[in-house]
């Protein structure tokens, strides 16, 4: 199959390439660099310039190719209408593009904010409805195309995705407990994150982007929930530092804007994934790879 990928040199896009390519997929990478282009064609994907901004490429990716992931995000934090509004931006011209086609259409979401009081399953439909809403409510707007004709699959991931090189969550959270000089967590630290190694995740997306029915959602999940005393636990003993609690009130003056995720219970469960594809996390867990020095780079 001739695969477009959007955030194809990113964190998760790099593993799901090489990923595809192993399963003898060809790949056509969205980059909007020439260092991003470099790293594609070097990894034996053929390279589509652009952004999540150009829609007339997003538009090109799409119609030439048998099937789209498409895991860019801008992530931009200060500015988060931005981010909303382009990854509704992108969705929507995908998915306009693969109407009446039955190509599969796989793309990122996350387990945040699904359930409240336990882990969120597959079952649980996401809240996030309309341009405003996070990632631009861009989850239902693609199951939307599903009787449109469209293979609309989501992948659900983890709030940490970790692995060696990890610049996201976990990453972030390390640079705050070196700035402070001490690994915190909020609250008792009972609230739990889901996690999931990289390669696991991406041989989901590939197994959504081969089998998933139309509609499907998918748990990217291998740990139902890491307590976040045991990651700050973890991260101190990498770094020789103490740990400590921060109150809730002080979450965010200390960790800055991941203090808010920090504080939130993210459990998720992947049960129904796992029974109806047959996948199983192999990888390391995510305090082993804390453990393992992924993210105290020397």
């Amino acid at each position: 199959m001739r695969v477009f990928v959007t955030g194809a040199s990113g964190w998760i896009g790099s593993a799901t390439v090489d990923e595809l390519l192993s399963a003898g997929h060809s790949v056509l990478g969205l980059a909007r660099s020439d260092a991003s282009a470099a790293a594609l064609e070097e990894r034996g994907a053929t390279v589509l310039r652009g952004d999540l901004d150009d829609l007339d490429a997003l538009r090109k990716g799409a119609t030439d190719a048998e099937g789209v992931v498409h895991l860019a995000n801008k992530h931009d934090w200060a500015n988060p209408a931005a981010s909303n509004a382009a990854e509704r931006g992108a969705v929507e011209a995908i998915a306009e593009t693969l109407v009446d086609t039955e190509r599969p259409f796989v793309l990122a979401s996350g387990v945040a904010g699904l359930a409240k009081g336990r882990p969120s399953t597959e079952e649980d439909p996401s809240p996030f409805h309309g341009p405003d809403a996070p990632r631009g409510g861009s989850e239902n707007l693609a199951l939307e195309y599903v009787g449109r004709g469209v293979r609309a699959v989501s992948a659900r991931f983890a709030p940490t995705v970790h692995g060696v090189r990890d610049h996201g969550f976990i990453a972030y959270i390390v640079g705050v407990a070196r700035e402070k000089g001490v690994s915190a967590y909020v609250g008792d630290g009972t609230h739990r994150w889901a996690a999931v190694h990289r390669p696991d995740a991406a041989r989901l997306v590939r197994i959504g982007l081969e089998q998933a029915p139309a509609g499907t959602r998918l748990h990217a999940v291998a740990e139902e929930g890491v307590p976040t005393k045991v990651i700050a636990e973890a991260i101190g003993r990498g770094l020789g530092l103490p740990v400590t609690s921060v109150g809730p009130e002080d979450a965010i003056g200390h960790f800055g804007f991941i203090g808010a995720f920090f504080a939130m219970d993210l459990s998720a469960s992947s049960e129904r994934t796992r029974a109806r594809f047959g996948w199983e996390p192999t990888g390391p867990t995510l305090v082993e790879d804390i453990e393992a020095g992924a993210y105290f780079p020397s």
